[in-house]
């Protein structure tokens, strides 16, 4: 069962998403907006497109003919992929559900009108003016994302109305594709946020990873644990929103649905938030590449896609990671000479428990995430002491241009 395989995104998840399919002998066709992005290091071949020109993706369609086409980025024409479902070609996880999560728009109301999911108050806009009266709607502090962005790019949150412009330009800045428009979202009490990695299958049965737990930075992930230390009847709720969302979705593959949660008191039970959704791998479930399960989330992702039957979702060991991010005065230099380079990886290499991924992204920006450390250790450890360590691993790894 050789298919061809065109993944829409090349990051550093593509990257081992490639690398599962590979094992299970497929074919994969790496699509990016750069040159040398890290999936397209181990495809069998690349193809460098604006994926929101249309009629450029439309090309690369007709010219590979793939069996599947596995979107793994939000800036996307997912609209188009509605004929290609027509022609035969499977889209992941379906062209609808493409389309529905590439945009918080469609996904929250979705979640929150449609299936009547718990989520925070939100409004709408597309304008500074309407930010500011969407902000006063939902009230202070709140947070301001754009529509279509993803790992934090953009967010912010505003505590008075001095907050508003900065907020609506930062959004538009980080805001990926040409959709200038933003959810604005009452900030919600929450005592922490999971991922809980949901994977769908052809024979109907849904199953759940342990939650992962983690810490956001300007936006973005920073550390990620697994399991997170969660109430049963917490975990429960949050399995069966998941399963409620990803049902009225449809398709197969891993789902990273994200989660706010209220610890429960002596006077109510925990309160659990749906979030936000992303129909492929997450960015904090990079955690699983320390075999804290038996399967990573890309190895779950693949088998989903090609139709193979996973029984269960083993947890077998508990986990952490920690990124290793590019410096904050990093200059982008496409020269040879000046590519990435990395120090420090022999010392990292010598602390057992532990080890690391790095990316082969091509060039430098501040912050841009490079490479992820991870620890790991038997199922009764401190996962907490895991974090400690894999961030101190990350720390050993210098990234110069």
């Amino acid at each position: 069962m050789r298919k061809k395989v065109l993944l829409l995104g090349s990051g550093e998840l593509g990257k081992e998403l490639v690398i599962a399919f590979q094992r299970l002998g497929q074919y994969v066709v790496a699509v990016d907006a750069y040159a040398d992005a890290p999936a397209m290091q181990v495809a069998q071949e690349c193809e460098v497109i604006n994926m929101l020109d249309g009629d450029a993706l439309d090309t690369v369609v007709a010219k590979h003919r793939p069996d599947i086409v596995v979107p793994e980025v939000e800036s996307i024409r997912t609209e188009r992929f509605y004929d290609y479902e027509a022609r035969g070609i499977q889209v992941v996880p379906s062209a609808r559900a493409a389309n529905y999560t590439m945009n918080r728009r469609a996904i929250r109301d979705l979640a929150a009108q449609d299936l009547g999911l718990k989520t925070a108050p939100y409004r709408y806009a597309t304008s500074f003016e309407t930010l500011k009266e969407g902000t006063e709607a939902v009230g202070m502090p709140c947070v301001v994302k754009p529509l279509m962005s993803s790992s934090g790019k953009g967010q912010s949150v505003i505590r008075s109305m001095d907050d508003v412009e900065k907020a609506w330009q930062f959004a538009l800045e980080g805001s990926r594709g040409d959709l200038a428009e933003v959810i604005v979202e009452s900030f919600i009490e929450f005592d922490y946020e999971i991922t809980l990695l949901t994977l769908t299958q052809d024979n109907g049965e849904t199953l759940f990873c342990p939650p992962i737990g983690h810490r956001q930075e300007r936006g973005d992930y920073q550390e990620s644990w697994q399991p997170a230390a969660m109430e049963p009847s917490a975990l429960g709720t949050a399995q069966e929103m998941a399963a409620v969302v990803t049902d009225a979705l449809g398709g197969s593959g891993i789902w990273g649905v994200e989660f706010f949660v209220k610890r429960a008191n002596e006077e109510e039970p925990a309160t659990v938030y749906f979030s936000e959704l992303s129909p492929r791998p997450h960015d904090t479930g990079m955690v699983t590449l320390g075999r804290t399960q038996n399967f990573s989330e890309f190895e779950l992702h693949a088998r989903a896609i090609l139709g193979l039957p996973v029984p269960a979702i083993e947890h077998q060991r508990n986990g952490a990671s920690a990124v290793v991010l590019a410096p904050v005065d990093a200059q982008s230099d496409e020269r040879a000479e000046n590519q990435p380079h990395f120090t420090g990886l022999s010392k990292a290499a010598a602390i057992t428990g532990t080890d690391f991924r790095i990316f082969g992204k091509p060039t430098l920006r501040p912050y841009r995430r490079m490479a992820v450390a991870l620890a790991f250790d038997q199922k009764d450890c401190d996962v907490m002491e895991l974090v400690d360590k894999a961030k101190e691993v990350a720390a050993m790894i210098q990234v110069k241009g």
